[in-house]
């Protein structure tokens, strides 16, 4: 046998094919020990099976050797160097072949190309194109599918049309090609209509099309299209496939759609990973669930499948966006027990939840421990001291990152305007917004100029506001409009008022904000006929007031209040506590704000009103909840107004209690009568 090429040439493919790297080895010891001198054709087959089963050392050591080389010698290498990501190496060794004067088959092309795409070497990529169409192999089905490939993957769609459509025959790895460039590159109504050409064309569907066009229906929340792609999955008997499953259940859970999400992750409880469940808690998220995320988190913990980095950033994630603080913290602990505190975007994410939690000190502690900070933790800070109304501090940390070069982003502005915005510092936001384009190469988005409009109305500076909205290159946003109609009212300016409420009305339809604040503007200056006409407007438009509630975390549960609540058990104390305090804070010199009541009533109505706003309430139930050690962290849904912020300031100095208020906007800090935002927000 051992003078049988062909046997033996069998043999090794074999061995290739199966991944018996110990039986080759033993084969190829037994023909050295034999004194045999294996031909090229033999060798190449040795380069192939070691190249296949990893053993690249090997491979080089024979090819290197060989002391005649043919075109299969070359293709096996270059093969072979692809496959185990040696991309460079195998492009070098291309350019050896070609050297020697070799044409290269389409093999050769096609993994040579493969190392271009890996490498996201276009240049490269182009050039290989180039000489494939010199040789006349540019439309080859597997050359072409590489080529358009490596297209897509370098982000040159209109290449990677191009080519798929010069290719006389096209299979399922061409189209999977393009409804995958299409998806990574954000154009996936491209991607769904290329799904929809290859069904017609009737061209195999395999589970790794069916992925990628999931993922452009979850992108795009296409729920419907994606019932179409599930009921493929069925027919075809993908379902339980786990790459297939996931994807159904991560496409569900994008769309909003968590029970049918739910129902295809209970198909097959043998069929689900750390992706499965992590795609079920992040749909569970993103749709405000967090309990139901968090018990699935528990589940996964009890089927012993380990957390990934994706897992805990997105509960930590919820944590922050519903200030949990208490399970925010025990995250961070488990977190810090299979030591991924070290992973980039956890900690970026620990950071965001610290400071959307009120603890600024943890999460500043949280970043000086991360080792090397990305983008993405230098914008969280930033974030955070935007949140919280320090502009100078954030400023601070935006001119560390950019000496220690990092580059800001348009988030990174984003958060800074705000920080600048929310402190008044009016001028420094100006300069760096001007400053964006022109010496950080960041083109200024919608967010932005909004956020000029927010920091030029909040200074009462409103003709500058009106005539910079004048000036921009688009219509203000939603939130342009609003911070402009907000400014119009604290600062009576009914005429400009009314236009923003107007546009921003026009933009959301069912905002009741815009009409509220008009009221507010109509009542400050006594209008009672106009506040009546537009709160008939938001009658007859069934536009309904979002109800002002706050909520307070004590004893490992959330207490939520609304304003005159007397549904909590403990309501006897609350009010109790309620009304000596503010005997208290009268005797030291509060003067309750009635203006801020957009109501036709005697001032003792007013104020009686007033005395039972959801964030007092909130506070008071804290106050005879949490130990004095404990910081008072109270939550609510809207702004906070006028009266409650100047109450809340004389509760902290008669109490001699730190208390936090995270309102919609931003955060107040209140400590012995005063406040950090400085009476401006």
């Amino acid at each position: 046998m051992l003078r049988d090429t062909n046997a033996l040439a069998h043999v090794i493919q074999t061995y290739a094919k199966t991944k018996r790297l110990r039986r080759g080895k033993q084969l190829h010891a037994l023909l050295i020990c034999a004194g045999y001198t294996p031909c090229t054709f033999l060798t190449n087959h040795l380069v192939n099976m070691y190249s296949k089963c990893g053993e690249l050392d090997h491979a080089l050591k024979l090819f290197d050797t060989m002391p005649q080389r043919n075109l299969v010698s070359w293709t096996a290498m270059i093969s072979g160097l692809s496959q185990n990501s040696k991309f460079s190496e195998a492009i070098r060794t291309f350019c050896g072949m070609r050297i020697c004067g070799e044409v290269p088959t389409q093999f050769a092309f096609s993994s040579a190309i493969r190392a271009c795409a890996s490498l996201g070497s276009i240049e490269m990529g182009k050039q290989m194109h180039c000489l494939a169409l010199k040789f006349g192999i540019g439309s080859e089905l597997f050359v072409g599918s590489n080529l358009e490939d490596m297209y897509s993957k370098c982000g040159a769609m209109f290449d990677a049309c191009k080519v798929f459509e010069e290719m006389p025959c096209k299979d399922e790895v061409s189209w999977t090609a393009m409804i995958d460039g299409y998806s990574k590159i954000g154009e996936f109504e491209e991607a769904l209509l290329a799904f929809k050409n290859m069904i017609d064309e009737e061209v195999t569907i395999d589970q790794h099309v069916l992925c990628s066009t999931l993922n452009a229906c979850g992108a795009l929340k296409a729920c419907k299209f994606g019932r179409s792609v599930h009921s493929s999955v069925v027919k075809l008997g993908f379902e339980s496939e786990i790459f297939v499953g996931n994807a159904l259940t991560d496409m569900y859970s994008k769309a909003g759609d968590m029970e049918s999400a739910s129902n295809v992750f209970g198909i097959d409880s043998e069929c689900r990973n750390v992706v499965s469940y992590t795609c079920l808690i992040d749909g569970y998220v993103e749709t405000e669930q967090i309990e139901k995320g968090l018990s699935v988190f528990v589940e996964l913990r009890r089927q012993g499948i380990e957390p990934n980095e994706f897992t805990f950033s997105s509960l930590i994630k919820a944590c922050a966006n519903q200030a949990a603080l208490e399970q925010g913290t025990q995250l961070h602990a488990q977190v810090m027990k299979i030591n991924f505190d070290e992973d980039p975007f956890v900690s970026s994410i620990l950071v965001d939840m610290y400071g959307k939690c009120g603890l600024l000190e943890h999460a500043i502690q949280v970043f000086d421990e991360i080792g090397d900070p990305t983008e993405i933790a230098w914008n969280s800070l930033v974030s955070v001291f935007g949140q919280h109304g320090l502009g100078k501090d954030a400023i601070k940390i935006f001119e560390r990152m950019v000496d220690r070069g990092v580059k800001p982003n348009a988030i990174t502005f984003i958060s800074l305007l705000t920080g600048c915005s929310h402190a008044g510092l009016v001028e420094e936001g100006l300069d760096y917004f001007y400053s964006m384009d022109k010496t950080y190469g960041v083109v200024p988005r919608e967010e932005h100029y909004s956020c000029v409009i927010d920091l030029l109305g909040r200074a009462g500076r409103l003709k500058e506001a009106k005539e910079f909205i004048n000036r921009m290159p688009f219509e203000p946003n939603a939130f342009g409009w609003c911070s402009y109609l907000g400014a119009c009212r604290i600062h009576g300016d009914k005429e400009m008022g009314k236009l923003a409420a107007e546009k921003l009305v026009k933009l959301e339809p069912k905002n009741s904000g815009a009409l509220v604040l008009l009221s507010n503007i109509y009542a400050n200056k006594r209008q009672w006929e106009d506040v009546r006409s537009v709160r008939m407007r938001m009658r007859d438009g069934n536009v309904k007031k979002l109800p002002g509630y706050s909520w307070v975390d004590a004893g490992c549960k959330t207490h939520v209040f609304g304003a005159e609540d007397w549904s909590h058990p403990r309501k006897s104390a609350i009010y109790e506590k309620l009304d000596s305090l503010l005997d208290q804070i009268k005797a030291a010199g509060y003067v309750p704000h009635t203006d801020s009541v957009p109501l036709d009533m005697d001032d003792s109505m007013k104020e009686k009103l007033l005395h039972r706003h959801s964030e007092r309430i909130a506070v008071a139930f804290a106050l005879i909840s949490l130990p004095i050690g404990k910081p008072i962290i109270v939550k609510k849904n809207i702004r906070v107004c006028v009266d409650c912020h100047s109450a809340i300031k004389f509760i902290s100095k008669v109490t001699g209690r730190k208390i936090i208020v995270r309102d919609n906007s931003r955060f107040h800090h209140f400590t012995d009568g005063s406040c950090s935002c400085g009476d401006y927000w």
